[in-house]
């Protein structure tokens, strides 16, 4: 086994970050941000613009990168190294993927809701403490 590319894209609106909650069995009823895998020979860019549109039906500017995470998932047995892009909504109406997510809503920092995603959970510890690498 080898460990999988991911890339979770922190979106910022008025002050708020989006956050879905999970419907898929790898996380089902966690808080993540949109993201997923990395493609081959995919931009880490063009995958944050992509994986924002699919899943969550917007569109995202001014984007940079923020940090990364070295993710062990023991119940799922799933290793995964995940790149966060930092981004600001640009355009579009929140929607659901079709069998991934039950909802997306915007967070204010001091509102985040719980059980967060792992992966979620060590991306927004580093974008809060403004670290660059977790992996614990």
């Amino acid at each position: 086994m080898h460990p999988r590319v991911g890339v979770g894209v922190i979106i910022e609106s008025n002050g708020k970050l989006l956050l879905g909650k999970r419907l898929s069995k790898h996380g089902v009823g966690t808080w993540c941000f949109p993201g997923g895998h990395l493609e081959f020979n995919e931009n880490i860019f063009a995958c944050a613009e992509r994986e924002s549109f699919e899943e969550a039906g917007i569109e995202i500017k001014n984007l940079e990168l923020n940090s990364i995470s070295n993710d062990f998932f023991t119940e799922s047995n799933k290793h995964y190294v995940t790149v966060f892009v930092k981004a600001n909504y640009f355009s579009g109406s929140l929607t659901s993927e079709e069998n991934k997510m039950i909802e997306w809503k915007w967070f204010s920092l001091n509102e985040i809701p719980v059980p967060l995603f792992l992966s979620t959970e060590k991306g927004l510890k580093n974008y809060l403490n403004k670290e660059f690498y977790s992996d614990k």
